[in-house]
C-alpha cells in the first residue's frame, strides 16, 4: 500500500481575508494558525469540525479584543496525519514524583519542567513547519485524544495519580519552559469542542494559557490544575474577563507583555514584544512587576486562618 500524501496545504474554503477584516495594525496582535487532519476517525468528526474551530476563533477574537489585543488567522491547513498519532500523551511520564509541596506550582514547574512525549513531538512536527515566524505564532492542532497526567494531593501525606483526557491543552511556558522546540512552542491541541455548554470558550481559554502564561486562576482563586467556576477566562465556566492589576493577578498586563504580540508600522514592519529571558516560566524576567508572589500569598493566608 502506498503512503498517503503528507503535504499540508491551505484549506481553500476558509476566507482568511474576511475573517481578518477590520484588523488595526497599530494594535497588539497575535497570529494564529489552525491545523485539521483530513483523515480523522468518523466517530470523532463531530467533536471538532472546521466550523467549530472557526466559530471558536471568532469568539476568541471578541474575548481578547475586549482586553485590547487582536487575533489574526494566518493559516487554516489540512492534510494527512499518521493515525497512530491521533491519540497521544502530552508529555513524558514525569509524574514519578509529586510536584514540590514547599513552594508554589509555578516555582515547582520551573524546577521540573514538562517535556513533550515522543508521539506529541512527532504529531506536531508533521503539521508545524520550521519557518520564520513559526516561533511567534499560536498553532491550534486538532487531534482525537490528548492525555495529561499529574498528581493531586489528597491530604498532607497522600497523593493520587490522575490521568485526564483534555478538550484542549496549551503546553504553556509556565509548565514547559524552553523544552519545546522553538518553532512549535506556540502549539495548542484541540480535541473536543462539544463536551460542555461552555465549549465555545475552549479556543479562547487555551490561547489565554499561552498568551497570559498562567494556569487556572482568577482574582482570589490561586492557580490549580482544574477550577470549575464562573468568572474569568482562565477558569472553567462562563466567564471571559481578563482582569488587570494585583486584584486581577495582572492577567491583562501579562497578556500585553506576551512575546507572541506585535504591532505593525505604516511601512509594514512588525515590532514584537521582548522575548522570554529565562525560558518562559511564570516568573520570567519579562513579567517583572506583574507576577504574584504565591508563596507570600499562601503564608499570609495561612497566618490569617
Amino acid at each position: 500500500m502506498s503512503t498517503p500524501e503528507r503535504t499540508w496545504a491551505a484549506d481553500p474554503s476558509v476566507d482568511l481575508d474576511a475573517i481578518n477584516a477590520g484588523l488595526d495594525p497599530s494594535l497588539p496582535t497575535a497570529d494564529v494558525a489552525v491545523y485539521y487532519p483530513s483523515n480523522l476517525d468518523p466517530a470523532h468528526s463531530a467533536k471538532v469540525t472546521p466550523e467549530l474551530l472557526l466559530s471558536g476563533f471568532v469568539a476568541a477574537k471578541d474575548v481578547f479584543g475586549a482586553a485590547g489585543v487582536q487575533l489574526a488567522l494566518v493559516a487554516f491547513k489540512t492534510g494527512w496525519l499518521d493515525p497512530r498519532l491521533f491519540e497521544i500523551n502530552s508529555a513524558e511520564n514525569r509524574a514519578d514524583v509529586p510536584s514540590a509541596r514547599f513552594t508554589n506550582m509555578y516555582a515547582g514547574a520551573e524546577r521540573r519542567p514538562a517535556r513533550l512525549s515522543a508521539d506529541a513531538m512527532a504529531a506536531f512536527e508533521t503539521m508545524i513547519d520550521d519557518v520564520p515566524g513559526a516561533d511567534v505564532t499560536v498553532h491550534l492542532v486538532t487531534l482525537q485524544d490528548v492525555f495529561m497526567e499529574f498528581f493531586e494531593q489528597l491530604d498532607y501525606r497522600t497523593w493520587q495519580r490522575k490521568t485526564i483526557s483534555t478538550g484542549g491543552l496549551s503546553f504553556p511556558g509556565y509548565m514547559h519552559g524552553d523544552t519545546i522546540p522553538r518553532h512549535m512552542r506556540g502549539v495548542i491541541t484541540i480535541t473536543d469542542l462539544t463536551k460542555s455548554p461552555t465549549s465555545w470558550k475552549t479556543v479562547a481559554h487555551e490561547i489565554g494559557h499561552k498568551l497570559l502564561n498562567v494556569s487556572h486562576e482568577y482574582r482570589d482563586v490561586s492557580p490549580q490544575h482544574e477550577v470549575n467556576a464562573d468568572g474569568g477566562l482562565m477558569l472553567y465556566g462562563e466567564g471571559t474577563e481578563i482582569p488587570a492589576g494585583p486584584e486581577g493577578r495582572y492577567h491583562r498586563e501579562r497578556l500585553h507583555r506576551s512575546p507572541y504580540l506585535y504591532t505593525t508600522d505604516a511601512d509594514g514592519t512588525r515590532t514584537y514584544n521582548a522575548d522570554y529571558q529565562r525560558g518562559g516560566f511564570y516568573y520570567d524576567p519579562i513579567y517583572d512587576g506583574v507576577s504574584v508572589d504565591l508563596d507570600a500569598e499562601k503564608a499570609a493566608h495561612d497566618k490569617g486562618t
